[in-house]
């Protein structure tokens, strides 16, 4: 008899530890809202008021208020190229935008045969926005590796985030573009801040001003750097956890049996956070530590993240060709929490 009571003791635990972690995932679920839907291959996240504008690859600018999306035409001085990875990609509003109607966008176009990059402004009339001027052009490309990320930092200053066009040597080279993060000043002046980049995708400054990036490893060997002007991040000559005189070394690394694909980042609440595509997941980063967490698991591939001071918002990319899209994707979200 005492068994049996033993042994319905040990089924009764297990069915509340059960019920218990069941529990844990329905809250940890309902932390997390869908605020829009349906968007096309979203690249790029950004906010005016309480309208969210988000860059799609396919060349349009989704609008979302109150959960309604509007995919609002962009017009391209030329047409958007079909390469792997290509379209319209990073994507910010200007400071001024409620009065100006203005934004940064960096896409890829072809020209003579290859692909190549340029940063541009785009003005909003009505409902569609039109190229208005070229801030930096013949910006190298390849099959892959395009860059992309666009994002203002503390200093006033536009900063965009340049892949290195599947040509490795290029990171390395001071005359070219690719493999770099560049600085464009207020005057429109453009310069190489840091070199030695592969793909960097995410940029994002801590409350103090410190500067971060994400960059897409070979092989795995994904790095989360902190961001020095003038320094070099290694690419080709070292990666992961390789180091070498004169080249930085990670804040921190996928290692090489882990790819994470890291995109967009984004400082909220004294952590970085990263999306993660490979990865299908958020990265949370402590920078103080190195410490990193998996976060938001179970959506997919996420290409952006954005906080509004308040929360943290993200948006998926499972349509854009390597992911498995669920029903109405790709998604906004919200984490509530």
């Amino acid at each position: 008899m005492a068994k049996k009571w033993l042994a319905a003791l040990v089924l009764l635990a297990g069915c509340g530890a059960q019920e218990s972690e069941q529990k844990e995932q329905a809250a940890e679920e309902e932390r997390i809202e869908a605020e829009a839907q349906g968007l096309h291959v979203p690249w790029s996240i950004e906010q005016a008021q309480d309208v969210f504008y988000i860059s799609e690859r396919p060349g349009t600018i989704a609008r979302v208020e109150n959960g309604q999306v509007e995919h609002q035409q962009v017009n391209l001085n030329a047409p958007l190229s079909e390469t792997a990875e290509t379209g319209l990609l990073g994507f910010v509003l200007k400071p001024d935008f409620s009065e100006s109607k203005e934004a940064y966008a960096y896409y890829t176009y072809d020209k003579d045969g290859k692909p190549y990059n340029r940063i541009v402004v785009l003005k909003l009339e009505g409902s569609q926005w039109d190229e208005t001027k070229i801030v930096l052009d013949g910006i190298e490309s390849g099959n892959v590796h395009h860059g992309g990320r666009l994002e203002f930092g503390p200093d006033g200053a536009l900063y965009a985030a340049i892949g290195d066009a599947s040509n490795p040597q290029a990171a390395q080279d001071p005359e070219s573009l690719n493999g770099k993060i560049i600085r464009i000043a207020e005057s429109g002046e453009a310069a190489v801040y840091s070199l030695g980049h592969r793909n960097p995708q995410g940029i994002a400054w801590s409350d103090d001003g410190v500067m971060y990036a994400s960059e897409h490893g070979q092989s795995a060997n994904d790095e989360i750097n902190f961001i020095e002007e003038g320094s070099n991040y290694g690419w080709p000559l070292i990666e992961g956890t390789e180091e070498a005189e004169g080249l930085q070394a990670p804040l921190v690394t996928s290692g090489s049996d882990e790819t994470w694909a890291p995109s967009g980042m984004v400082w909220h609440k004294g952590k970085l956070y990263a999306a993660s595509l490979r990865g299908e997941s958020i990265l949370e980063i402590d920078p103080e530590t190195g410490e990193t967490a998996q976060k938001v698991e179970g959506h997919g591939r996420i290409r952006d993240v954005f906080s509004d001071g308040r929360s943290l918002y993200f948006v998926t990319n499972n349509t854009d060709g390597r992911g498995t899209p669920a029903e109405r994707d790709d998604k906004l979200y919200r984490i509530l929490n």
